[in-house]
């Protein structure tokens, strides 16, 4: 899948402290709403700073987006707004051998994107940082009343502390 948002930026073109600004489109916007399965993506912006060590870039900045997602118990639009920092680190792809070899991800590693020695894609990175910060099981206003009335208790209702509460009131009752 071609990426609508790629913002494909070349190495020997990059130099530190340069700014800058993307705005996606509304073809842009629609491609990654459906990427991500939103219901819609009605503004996406994002700026950043890069520096530049060999062939390492770092794009420091902000994504601010406003969208909507489909609520995971009535499926109802539930409005987002997103406005994160981001680091991100561009290294050249690593060359290993191929092996059965499990390879171990440190949490420093997320925000780390392989490029291929020529270009990185700016704007691939920043839509993928977008749906990372957004809620994974969003859930709407009516999603409460929803679980309730199929039956489905809360997790407080269904902690073992809650249990132990009942147990008590009803041996107090007796």
């Amino acid at each position: 899948m071609t990426d609508k948002f790629a913002h494909q930026l070349r190495l020997d073109r990059i130099h530190a402290g340069e700014r800058i600004d993307l705005v996606a489109d509304e073809g842009e916007r629609q491609a990654i709403a459906e990427r991500f399965g939103l219901q819609s993506l009605e503004r996406l912006e994002a700026h950043a700073t890069l520096d530049r060590a060999g062939d390492c870039i770092r794009a420091e900045g902000r994504i601010v987006a406003a969208l909507e997602q489909t609520c995971v118990i009535t499926g109802e639009a539930v409005a987002a707004h997103a406005d994160e920092a981001f680091a991100i680190v561009f290294i050249p792809e690593p060359q290993v051998a191929r092996s059965e070899e499990e390879i171990e991800l440190e949490s420093a590693d997320c925000d780390t994107v392989f490029h291929d020695g020529s270009t990185i894609d700016l704007g691939s990175a920043i839509a993928d940082t977008l749906a990372l910060s957004l809620p994974a099981y969003p859930r709407s206003p009516s999603a409460e009343a929803a679980l309730k009335e199929a039956g489905i208790l809360t997790e407080a209702e269904a902690s073992p502390f809650a249990a132990l509460a009942q147990l008590m009131k009803g041996s107090s009752d007796s």
